[in-house]
């Protein structure tokens, strides 16, 4: 990779780094896991003020790792450091569950998007942190279609999102294949939403469901503005990328700069977002891992950058997930996949690596102390990787291998904090009351 020459802002960073003489922080601990009894280059970010490295202290409030596997859904219950874990579960033992989400409007409440040998695609609900769950009255379902037309059903519901902090009660829904849905009395009954689901032109852009990825196109990446709760994005596998300022009034695609597989780029039935993260500091920039790539998006800009074109040559930029850092909209991690003919995609070489930037994508680094060195032939899928609100942040990735891994520095070190799980589809952290 070429040298970049150095900026002000890049002088000014390397000068809040600690002495090469400084010594070093001792190895994380190992955890303890106690069972329940019984093709451009990218444009620079914009320039900013050197941060310091971040203060080693632990996070302010216990944490739950949600994990949602093919067999049920488990829980993690940590201490203040992250060092000593507590499961909870299985729940839904059996039944596959896409998505567990806890709101955390009031830290309490626990949504879990599964499908179910007997009742099929449904949403449970636990007001209880979840000791106890009922099912959704009215899951999500597309409206009934005309005779002698074909409707289309909900095979399962992928992606589960709470509503703006002013609207409680209020979550939206989306599912495979695509469509979109809300609740409006914390996911008892749901109801569609908007155009989207109907629309002619949006169901020429969701192709059909042999279209779509393996297990079915989906609706994903559904975020919610937090400082307007009539601003949503979400991003459809195949379909591409979507906003509205109206509450789902209207909506503009985003596909400026972003490459395709085959066809017209123009043409957004060609287009498949993996993932799409907004930085939570700065709702104006958003970061995609693309089926063809790596790119950041600056609003009011239209046009996707890509910056996985830094990333080495060799690993390329491929992948289903990433992770943005809390409070740091610069920061962002990776997990890359096996971007060749592998299908479906497995760590490049089984050698997993997580890869960040601290610079909006004008560089990466490698960072997999830890990880295995060989022989790791896993996907981690788009849903299965999260960050925490500690300083440093932790980060968490689960694998189709079952196992859970964390790093509680950021990504310098990992280790496993399970094993033995089913494949993992999803794994999300939260802060209960």
């Amino acid at each position: 990779m070429a040298r970049t020459k150095k900026t002000p802002a890049r002088k000014a960073a390397k000068k809040t780094r600690p002495s090469a003489k400084a010594k070093r922080p001792a190895a994380p601990a190992k955890t303890k896991v106690h069972a329940k009894p019984a093709p451009k280059r990218a444009k620079p970010a914009p320039k900013k003020a050197a941060a310091k490295r971040p203060v080693r202290i632990a996070p302010a409030k216990p944490l739950a790792i949600l994990v949602a596997t093919r067999k049920g859904a488990w829980i993690y219950r940590g201490d203040s450091a992250r060092r000593s874990w507590r499961v909870d579960g299985p729940h839904f033992l059996g039944h596959i569950v896409n998505h567990m989400v806890l709101d955390p409007r009031d830290g309490r409440t626990l949504l879990a998007a599964a499908k179910t040998g007997h009742i099929g695609p449904t949403i449970f609900r636990s007001t209880d942190l979840g000791k106890t769950w009922k099912e959704a009255a009215k899951p999500p379902a597309f409206a009934k279609a005309p005779e002698g037309e074909k409707g289309r059903a909900v095979d399962h519901t992928f992606w589960l999102t709470p509503a703006h902090a002013n609207e409680p009660n209020v979550w939206y829904a989306g599912t495979s294949p695509q469509g979109l849905f809300r609740t409006e009395d914390g996911g008892v009954t749901w109801e569609p939403f908007s155009i989207v689901n109907d629309d002619p032109q949006f169901r020429v852009w969701m192709g059909s469901v042999q279209d779509g990825t393996p297990d079915g196109p989906k609706m994903h990446s559904i975020i919610v503005d937090p400082r307007d709760p009539s601003h949503l994005y979400f991003a459809m596998s195949g379909g591409g990328v979507h906003e509205t300022t109206d509450k789902g009034r209207t909506w503009t695609p985003l596909f400026e700069g972003l490459s395709v597989v085959f066809g017209d780029a123009t043409n957004l039935e060609s287009h498949d977002p993996h993932c799409v993260r907004m930085c939570a500091t700065n709702p104006d920039r958003l970061y995609q891992q693309n089926h063809c790539g790596i790119y950041r998006l600056d609003r009011p800009g239209k046009r996707w950058d890509r910056i996985g074109n830094a990333m080495p040559a060799e690993i390329g930029d491929i992948g289903f997930t990433m992770v943005v850092h809390p409070r740091d909209d610069n920061t962002c991690w990776v997990l890359p996949m096996d971007g060749g003919t592998v299908w479906p995609r497995v760590s490049l070489q089984g050698k997993p690596s997580v890869f960040v930037t601290r610079d909006g994508g004008q560089s990466w680094r490698k960072v997999a102390n830890g990880l295995p060195k060989q022989q790791a032939w896993w996907t981690v899928k788009r849903q299965a990787m999260a960050a925490d609100a500690g300083n440093p942040v932790g980060l968490y990735f689960g694998t189709t291998g079952g196992e859970v891994w964390m790093s509680r520095d950021e990504g310098r070190n990992w280790e496993t904090m399970a094993r033995n799980l089913p494949e993992i589809y999803a794994v999300e952290t939260a802060t209960p009351a």
